[in-house]
C-alpha cells in the first residue's frame, strides 16, 4: 500500500509537470518577425500607403507574426536595392521590374500595380500647358527632354524608343529640374502623378491632359535572393487576396479615382516597346492586369 501511494504521488507530479509544459507552449506568444522596408525619401510620401497596406494584408495569411518596419535611414531607390541584394538593412522593396533586377534579387511576380506604372502622363510646367496640348505626333514628344532617375528601368525603355532623357540621382531633384526648365517633362504613372503634383505646390507644375506613353511593365515586391520563406508568404498571401477579391478592392480604393481622373479615352497615346521586360513576366494571366483602352 505504501508503494502505491508513492507511485500515485509520482504520477500526479508527472501529470502536473506535463500540464504546465503544455500550457506554457500554448500560451507562448508567437515570435515577431520584423520585415524592414526602405524609409521613404520624404516623410509624407503618400505613394507608400498602398504597397505597405497590401503587404501587411498579404502577410496576415502566413500565420506568422510579421511586423513591417521602415529602415532606420532614408535611402534612394538604388541604395535600397543594394541593401536588399546584400541582405543588410532591408528585407523587401517594391519597384519596377527588369531582367537585370530579377537576376540580383527575388521577384514575387504578381504586379501590385496591375501594369499601370507603364501608363505614363507628362508632369509639366503650368506655362507649357498650351505647348503640350498642341502635340499631335510621336516625333514631337521624342524631341522633348524627359527627366528620370538615373538608375530607373524607364531610362532604358525611353531611350530604346528614341526618346531623349536627362537623368538625376535625386528623385526630389527631378521636380526642381522640371521647374527650372532643365527638362521639358517628367513622365509619371497615372496612379502617382497627382499625388506628386500636390506635394510640390510651389513649383507651378501641371498634369498634361493630352498625352499618354504606354509600355508593358510590372511593379513587384522583391526580397533577397535566398529569402524563400518571405517570398513564399508574400506570394501565397497575394494569391489569396486576388482569389477572394480583396486585392481589387484595395487597388480600387487607392487608385480608382486617379484612373478616372486620367481620362484615358481623351488622350493621344503612344505605345513603346520594353526591351527590359523579363520573359517570366506573367502577361498570360489576364486577372493580374488592368485592361484599359485609351
Amino acid at each position: 500500500m505504501k508503494r502505491k501511494a508513492v507511485d500515485s504521488r509520482g504520477m500526479a507530479a508527472w501529470v502536473a509537470v506535463m500540464c504546465l509544459l503544455s500550457w506554457s507552449v500554448i500560451a507562448a506568444p508567437p515570435v515577431t518577425v520584423p520585415v524592414i522596408y526602405p524609409q521613404p525619401e520624404f516623410s509624407d510620401d503618400d505613394r507608400q500607403h498602398y504597397p505597405i497596406e497590401l503587404l501587411e494584408l498579404a502577410l496576415t495569411y502566413s500565420g506568422k507574426n510579421y511586423l513591417l518596419q521602415p529602415s532606420e535611414l532614408i535611402s534612394s531607390q538604388l541604395r535600397a536595392l543594394k541593401k536588399l541584394e546584400s541582405g543588410k538593412g532591408v528585407d523587401v522593396v517594391w519597384t519596377m521590374t527588369s531582367a537585370k533586377r530579377e537576376e540580383r534579387i527575388r521577384p514575387i511576380r504578381i504586379p501590385i500595380d496591375k501594369g499601370l506604372f507603364g501608363w505614363r502622363v507628362p508632369l509639366i510646367r503650368e506655362a507649357d500647358t498650351g505647348r503640350f496640348e498642341g502635340i499631335h505626333n510621336r516625333e514631337s514628344v521624342q524631341a522633348l527632354l524627359a527627366g528620370q532617375g538615373h538608375d530607373w528601368p524607364d531610362v532604358g525603355i525611353l531611350r530604346h524608343n528614341d526618346f531623349r532623357v536627362v537623368t538625376s540621382g535625386s528623385y526630389l531633384g527631378l521636380f526642381k529640374m522640371l521647374a527650372s526648365g532643365r527638362i521639358d517633362y517628367f513622365p509619371r504613372s497615372i496612379v502617382e502623378i497627382w499625388i506628386e503634383k500636390e506635394h510640390h505646390p510651389d513649383k507651378h507644375l501641371q498634369v498634361d491632359s493630352n498625352l499618354l506613353l504606354i509600355y508593358p511593365t510590372a511593379f513587384y515586391f522583391f526580397v533577397h535572393k535566398d529569402n524563400q520563406v518571405l517570398a513564399r508568404d508574400i506570394e501565397v498571401g497575394l494569391e489569396k487576396l486576388i482569389a477572394n477579391g480583396e486585392f481589387n478592392k484595395l487597388f480600387d480604393r487607392h487608385y480608382g479615382d486617379y484612373i478616372q481622373r486620367a481620362k484615358l479615352s481623351q488622350r493621344r497615346a503612344f505605345k513603346l516597346d520594353n526591351p527590359l521586360l523579363p520573359q517570366e513576366t506573367p502577361l498570360d494571366r489576364a486577372e493580374l492586369w488592368l485592361q484599359l483602352e485609351p
